[in-house]
């Protein structure tokens, strides 16, 4: 079964709104994990939009399923993922000025900086995820630069997929059968919704893990957070 890790990235964006603590982060994490979810994902950004740097500490001393911290491999953020040791990387290749991910790594254009930032993070016990396009020689290139997983990018998908769902899908079949070829795990990540989700999952091969968040979040208003976590699971069986 796929896992679901959630985003609580949004649940931190309306902390921040405030300048308080409410709502509060951790208990928000502990209560996904209590529901049902199987990991928590975060994601930094330089201008502590969102989630903050003084967040993440918090958030490995309480998850108890598993922890993907993602972001753009800067100093910065490899010091403080390498400090707090999650269970699983992504890395993106946001810029500090880009508002949400909206396109994956170029890997052969970008072998060499990846090589280097997957190793660093692979001696200290991490797995790195690549956020990537559904295209062939992106997923060949992850796997040369020593990625374990990719993380496929799915908002194209998501965008073509109340037109025409088996167009907007296939590039991604056919890129996860490719990615299990060549012994990389596939993650998915970036608009899926109660939707679209359980086509992707039936038409991906061997898509381990889904990190879901805006969508969910914004979910979790109507139908409150136990029960849209469960919703997504039942999507995911």
């Amino acid at each position: 079964m796929t896992r679901l890790s959630v985003n609580i990235n949004k649940v931190a964006t309306l902390r921040n709104s405030r300048g308080g603590n409410l709502p509060n982060l951790i208990q928000v994490a502990k209560d996904c994990e209590a529901f049902g979810a199987e990991g928590i994902t975060v994601h930094p950004r330089p201008d502590e939009r969102h989630i903050r740097y003084s967040d993440v500490p918090l958030l490995k001393n309480i998850v108890t399923t598993e922890y993907n911290i993602e972001g753009y491999p800067n100093r910065p953020f490899l010091d403080l993922v390498l400090a707090n040791r999650p269970d699983q990387c992504t890395l993106v290749p946001d810029g500090p000025g880009v508002l949400t991910s909206d396109q994956g790594w170029d890997t052969i254009g970008q072998a060499a900086f990846l090589k280097e930032v997957v190793a660093e993070l692979q001696a200290a016990n991490i797995r790195v995820s690549l956020f990537v396009d559904a295209e062939e020689r992106f997923i060949e290139g992850a796997k040369d630069v020593g990625a374990e997983r990719i993380e496929f990018y799915t908002g194209h998908y998501a965008k073509q997929f109340l037109n025409d769902p088996e167009k907007a899908v296939a590039p991604h079949a056919r890129c996860g059968a490719l990615a299990n070829q060549i012994g990389l795990g596939i993650n998915a990540g970036h608009d899926l919704n109660l939707e679209n989700l359980s086509y992707y999952r039936k038409n991906v091969p061997e898509l381990l893990e889904v990190s879901i968040g805006h969508a969910l979040i914004s979910d979790a208003l109507y139908f409150g957070l136990q029960n849209v976590i469960q919703m997504y699971l039942r999507q995911l069986k």
